[in-house]
């Protein structure tokens, strides 16, 4: 017996799952033009000093080379 409208249980489950697949690759599409469109929002105005606070701040660099960048620039 083929169920309802002829397209049976996984028929019906298949085409779901089809337009579920659609949409989540439409998303990741308007998601990455988003990302790699150039408009990094408020991290393109950053000053230098900022940006050089930021990555004292999250560890990346130490305090010597943050004081001695921090000389650099001022």
């Amino acid at each position: 017996m083929m169920g309802f409208g002829g397209f049976g249980l996984l028929g019906g489950l298949g085409m779901g799952l089809g337009w579920l697949i659609w949409i989540v690759i439409i998303g990741l599409v308007i998601w990455a033009v988003v990302a790699f469109s150039g408009n990094g929002g408020s991290r393109q105005s950053e000053s230098p000093i900022e940006i050089l606070k930021r990555r004292y701040a999250r560890g990346e660099i130490s305090k010597a080379e943050f004081e001695l960048s921090k000389q650099d620039l001022s």
